[in-house]
């Protein structure tokens, strides 16, 4: 199951395009996080893998310790996920994020812990998030969705928007994010 995301993920990255062995050398740190990410979680619940679960955890670790990039095993990532650059990239455990989403660096997805909004962002599908965006609290983030850089989200965001601004200000835009989601799965 995560060897078939993780070839999803790896689509969103190059395309048709078949990686040799010497290109194989040469991945994107990132890649190789979100490899060891989906490894993970694919052997976290396997009885008689956990010497598995812990090689890869244990390399999510390390390459986190490199990237900067913190997600946890038990966060819910469809298919598709592309990280821009390697760099400071928080997730909360209990994030759901949709296929075909693409975080770039310095973006934090997390939980507010009062108010009406108290929880964590559902992200739906197609959603390009910019750097350094903030999405917090117990809201809903549609399809098509463009958060342009230096967002703060904490309200809901329907589908086919770009989104921009501290406050955030939702402009409905139909193929919002046509030209920066590239090799859709």
């Amino acid at each position: 199951m995560s060897e078939c995301l993780y070839t999803k993920d790896l689509f969103r990255y190059y395309g048709n395009k078949k990686i040799g062995l010497f290109k194989s050398f040469f991945i994107p740190i990132e890649l190789r996080f979100i490899k060891a990410f989906r490894m993970a979680q694919y052997y976290r619940n396997k009885k008689f893998c956990k010497i598995l679960y812990w090689f890869w955890e244990l390399r999510k670790r390390q390459l986190s310790l490199k990237t900067h990039i913190q997600i946890p095993t038990v966060a819910t990532i469809g298919p598709g996920l592309y990280i821009g650059h390697f760099g400071r990239v928080i997730l909360n455990s209990k994030v759901v994020l949709g296929k075909n989403v693409t975080i770039n660096t310095g973006v934090t997805i997390g939980q507010t812990n009062r108010g009406k909004k108290k929880g964590v962002p559902i992200v739906g599908d197609n959603v390009w998030i910019g750097t350094n965006a903030v999405v917090v609290g117990n809201i809903c983030i549609g399809d098509d969705v463009l958060i342009a850089p230096n967002s703060y989200v904490t309200d809901d965001v329907p589908s086919h928007s770009i989104v921009k601004g501290n406050p955030a200000v939702v402009i409905h835009r139909e193929d919002a994010t046509k030209g920066y989601i590239e090799h859709v799965v």
